[in-house]
């Protein structure tokens, strides 16, 4: 049987405000195929990690373009308008938040993010830097999900045990690997599935 949840732990990019480098991409490269091969073979997933890692983004953009020259403009765009990409809060969950805090429940959140962009969106989504009791940022620890150890990090820090927390996260591997080191967790897909969730965990009422 499950251990009472006490705590609540979130994730942030795609389940508490929006990520998606197309919204830029799709103004800067219209033809679809041009920007998903710029997206899968030049501004890559694996190639924004190592900025998740903590690498700064002065070197992730000079090193992109001494390797494509001709795409140099694209690839500064990546962290020059890089808040182009989150248009704005995901619907739903900041209300959801907000319930939780009302009703006195431990608020945590564990991220991949770079330092230099989550500096940035603390100034720009003031409730991120105000909602938490703690967030553990993957570039400061050099340490990303899901590696176990991030979650540990969380409870070293605080004191919590993993039983008695709930993770919340858009990705199903993070999810796993929540569960994994013993939290209970939610695989977030939309606020009202989350809230669904919370209301027969008895975290919520409405």
């Amino acid at each position: 049987m499950n251990d009472v949840i006490t705590t609540v732990v979130f994730d942030i990019g795609n389940v508490l405000i929006e990520w998606n480098p197309e919204h830029l991409y799709r103004r800067l490269i219209p033809d679809e195929v041009e920007r998903a091969d710029f997206l899968q073979n030049v501004c890559n997933m694996n190639w924004n990690l190592e900025q998740d890692l903590g690498r700064s983004w002065a070197e992730a953009v000079d090193t992109l373009c001494a390797l494509h020259p001709d795409k140099a403009d694209l690839i500064a765009a990546y962290s020059d308008q890089w808040h182009e990409m989150i248009p704005g809060e995901v619907s739903g969950t900041r209300q959801i938040l907000q319930e939780l805090q009302e009703k006195n429940t431990p608020l945590f959140a564990v991220t991949n993010f770079s330092n230099e962009k989550f500096a940035e969106c603390l100034v720009r989504f003031p409730f991120l830097k105000t909602s938490f009791v703690d967030t553990v940022v993957s570039a400061e620890e050099r340490l990303i999900k899901p590696d176990p150890r991030i979650y540990q990090v969380l409870f070293n820090r605080n004191g919590l045990e993993p039983g008695t927390c709930l993770f919340i996260d858009d990705s199903a591997a993070n999810v796993e690997a929540a569960r994994n080191v013993g939290m209970q967790a939610h695989h977030f897909k939309e606020a009202h599935a989350l809230r669904q969730d919370l209301k027969n965990r008895g975290l919520l009422t409405n």
